[in-house]
């Protein structure tokens, strides 16, 4: 198992917000150790920002993919790029 250390931009959108999406996001970061943010945009989509081990990202991805129980994504989409080490905590901005 790699343990290459990567950052990646989520996009989520359809029913996710109102639903308790950033507080599942926040949960399933602080299971798989990583770091950064998820924050609701304007266009009633979830950014997440995360940094941390590839296979844990990519774990934390599908998870985003489902969402919380009163969720309904539409629409997931990742981009990829180099770690920063920029976070030392996972947050919820607002």
């Amino acid at each position: 198992m790699s343990n290459e250390l990567v950052r990646a931009e989520i996009l989520v959108s359809g029913l996710v917000q109102g639903v308790g999406f950033r507080y599942f996001v926040m949960r399933e970061a602080h299971k798989l150790n990583l770091a950064g943010y998820v924050k609701n945009l304007y266009t009633g989509e979830v950014l997440s920002v995360v940094e941390g081990e590839k296979f844990a990202v990519e774990d934390f991805f599908q998870k985003l993919k489902v969402g919380p129980m009163h969720a309904h994504v539409k629409n997931a989409s990742i981009q990829w790029s180099d770690y920063k080490n920029e976070f030392s905590t996972f947050e919820i901005k607002h």
